[in-house]
């Protein structure tokens, strides 16, 4: 998985057993990458495309089933964004529910 824009890792590690980078963008946003092995340590300078990890296919049958999906999140502070908007044309697939 591709870091989206330059920043710092400010995590990378386990939550709720999944693997999860975090990287704090200079503007102030930070985004998080999950499910991923990490291959980056808290304090690396990451720019536009560097490698974060690896994404990993979820344990057991959830909503991606096995195969691979990336979570990706935004935040300011401590307001949770929607991350769609700021990939400037980033491509998104959804899954339907159930």
């Amino acid at each position: 998985m591709l870091a989206v824009e330059s920043g710092v890792v400010s995590h990378a590690g386990v939550v709720a057993g999944r693997g999860t980078v975090t990287v704090a963008h200079r503007d102030g946003l930070s985004s998080t990458y999950e499910p991923l092995d990490p291959v980056v340590v808290v304090g690396d300078v990451v720019t536009s495309g560097d490698v974060l990890g690896t994404l990993r296919a979820r344990d057991g049958p959830r909503h991606c089933g096995v195969r691979a999906c990336l979570h990706l999140g935004a935040r300011r502070g401590a307001a949770y964004l929607d991350p769609y908007p700021l990939l400037a044309g980033g491509r998104l697939a959804l899954l339907p529910l159930g």
